[in-house]
């Protein structure tokens, strides 16, 4: 299926200036961008009207079965919001909870200009089905922690869980859906369960997601532990042999942050859940000046209430300023491409976020005419301080679109409606 998408604004990064273009989608890729009209026999051509057309967003860090909890804890710190009213909730989870919830999360992302989403999480095999359904894309892992210092990884059923998740879903939907191992954190796992995963990541060649450094009190009891940090026992035990995405990343160290530019660790910045949780802050600057891949994150709706990229954007780009004292800290591009390409790179999408021939049509069509967005000088600026994701006038996930003025085309809104008010309104009973 060929799409011409005409009366196109590109960034000024493309070289175009301010001039219409037309960006021609030939199955999943871009085909041409040109400032004619290309020959659109047989080609489905839709008038873009002078809007921004972008490369889409690409979430790093998410739990999207957690849409389920949204607004179940509220106003509390990490380990007490985690143990008083997250894991006893989720002992009830189910997988038609799960496929729902996470279906519900997917309709959210799309709606907001997210194409692919990395989650680690349970009953994953449900939201690789809602995944395989809607269109989107995603990097799927079976979260595994473990307690017992002589486990028998083995015998342990969440690794079998992980490798079945891997051999059913790894490559599906023409790649969209890509399975990842996942190590909750240091503090859920002992080394032995930590090590034996990494051999299985490096084995298989898989990706690995985790959680590090999140809050001050599992950085301090790491050391106590082990007398290392949270991200010196992960290299130790060959976690980052593979390629990593670490999220959070809110108390490491200087040295932590050589150890992660070292072995080249991708990071899941998610400043919105990390504030809301009172966790602190992450030292972005730092972590890129390095040359760090930073990418961009929402954590689950259960602790960030919202699955969207625009608000980490904007969060973000004004945060560090504020926090450094400096309103010149971070440019406004470097700040966008934590949210397109770099969030592409953490997943192992190396020909997606950029708007660009050969690469992946993952795009979004951005309201320009919206009265918050005029006049606009600066669309980066635009994107960062105005725009919101209402301005969506369409995503498109590897040249199918997926939404366009307030539709979905892969998902029936009423019925996830009524099914999302089934399913929540017995949960709690």
């Amino acid at each position: 299926m060929k799409t011409v998408l005409k009366n196109v604004t590109l960034l000024r990064e493309y070289g175009f200036g301010d001039q219409s273009v037309c960006v021609t989608v030939d199955g999943h890729t871009i085909e041409s961008i040109t400032r004619e009209m290309p020959d659109t026999t047989h080609a489905e051509v839709v008038d873009c009207k002078g809007n921004l057309l972008i490369p889409a967003f690409y979430n790093a860090h998410s739990h999207a079965a957690m849409t389920l909890f949204r607004g179940y804890g509220e106003d509390l710190p990490l380990q007490k919001w985690l143990n008083d009213r997250i894991l006893p909730a989720e002992d009830r989870l189910t997988y038609r909870s799960a496929y729902v919830a996470s279906k519900l999360a997917i309709a959210e992302m799309l709606r907001a200009g997210i194409v692919s989403f990395s989650d680690m999480y349970m009953f994953m095999d449900a939201t690789a089905e809602a995944v395989l359904e809607t269109g989107i894309k995603a990097n799927l892992a079976r979260c595994v922690v473990s307690f017992d210092p002589d486990i028998d990884m083995t015998q342990d059923y969440r690794t079998r869980e992980a490798l079945e998740l891997a051999e059913k879903y790894h490559g599906a939907g023409e790649g969209r859906l890509k399975i990842d191992l996942s190590l909750h954190a240091e503090y859920t796992n002992v080394p032995r369960c930590c090590s034996y995963l990494a051999e299985l990541a490096r084995d298989r060649q898989m990706r690995m997601q985790i959680h590090l450094s999140e809050t001050q009190k599992e950085q301090a009891d790491c050391i106590r532990r082990h007398g290392k940090t949270p991200a010196q026992f992960f290299y130790d035990l060959g976690v980052f042999d593979v390629p990593t995405t670490a999220a959070h990343c809110v108390w490491v160290t200087d040295e932590d942050v050589d150890l992660l530019a070292k072995c080249k660790v991708f990071v899941a910045h998610n400043p919105v859940s990390n504030l809301k949780l009172g966790s602190g802050v992450m030292p972005l600057q730092k972590l890129l000046a390095k040359g760090v891949t930073v990418a961009l994150g929402t954590d689950g709706a259960a602790s960030n209430n919202r699955l969207d990229l625009f608000r980490e954007m904007q969060t973000a780009a004004i945060l560090h300023k504020g926090v450094q004292n400096d309103p010149a800290l971070i440019a406004g591009e470097e700040i966008f491409r934590l949210a397109t390409r770099n969030g592409a790179l953490s997943q192992g999408r190396d020909d997606c976020g950029e708007v660009r021939v050969g690469m992946r049509a993952d795009l979004l069509l951005i309201d320009r005419n919206s009265l918050h967005n005029m006049p606009c000088y600066d669309e980066i600026a635009m994107l960062l301080y105005s725009a919101d994701s209402h301005d969506v006038l369409m995503t498109m996930v590897d040249g199918r679109i997926l939404y366009q003025n307030g539709a979905y085309t892969s998902i029936d809104e009423e019925r996830l409606r009524f099914e999302c008010r089934e399913v929540f309104s017995h949960y709690f009973d």
